[in-house]
């Protein structure tokens, strides 16, 4: 079933049988650093809700996205288009090359799958290539992302809290250098549930630590 999401000035059309805008979603958003005209690339793109979020903040931008579902794209093409924003979605898999520019991009974002491969509850196929590594890991991910961006690009990605090793080992293998980070909770008295971290292409060492952000909201409304 369609639904439609208002976004700043713009409409975001969704399906139910694909990832919905959520929290996480909402947070990348806000924490990536973002410049007037900028190239944008996301990774695993889904209908578009990144692209939407980001374009709400600052005017200009240029927002291409890749995702391996057909229906997904489509849906990111319509709403880049009936919104008026400049840019391209491809449907492909990430992991395989020959798809957009090397060296073009200020700033690549990506929500990933959460989960290792085999853990977590799946209810669909479609659902697993959504929340679990099935056809991209945190290491393809940052693979794909470092020759893309420009020297002193950022990536900026959310995960939950307890694979913040992971993907910072696989920041650094693939020469993005971790330089922001911020731990996401849901309530006061909760651990950190997500993380939100943003690295640089060949950047020097150097991770600023911002302050734990704290939703103050229930499960259900995040």
């Amino acid at each position: 079933m369609e639904r439609l999401e208002r976004i700043g000035p713009y409409t975001l059309r969704q399906d139910d049988a694909l990832p919905l805008l959520g929290t996480d979603s909402v947070q990348l958003a806000r924490f990536a650093t973002l410049r007037r005209g900028a190239r944008v690339l996301d990774l695993g793109c889904g209908v578009g809700v990144l692209a939407l979020l980001l374009a709400a903040r600052e005017p200009g931008l240029t927002l291409d996205g890749i995702d391996i579902d057909p229906a997904a794209a489509s849906l990111a093409r319509q709403n880049l288009a009936e919104n008026g924003l400049a840019g391209e979605v491809l449907t492909g898999d990430l992991r395989q090359p020959g798809w957009f520019s090397q060296g073009h991009y200020d700033l690549i974002v990506s929500n990933p799958p959460y989960f290792p491969l085999g853990t977590g509850e799946l209810a669909s196929r479609r659902s697993a290539a959504a929340r679990s590594e099935v056809t991209c890991t945190l290491s393809d991910l940052c693979r794909a992302a470092a020759p893309r961006l420009k020297t002193g690009g950022r990536f900026a990605l959310v995960c939950r809290a307890e694979r913040l090793t992971d993907l910072l080992l696989a920041l650094r293998e693939n020469g993005l250098e971790p330089k922001r980070l911020q731990l996401v909770q849901h309530r006061l008295e909760s651990p950190p549930k997500l993380a939100l971290v943003e690295a640089v292409r060949q950047g020097r060492p150097g991770l600023r630590i911002e302050p734990v952000l704290i939703l103050m909201c229930n499960e259900m409304s995040c």
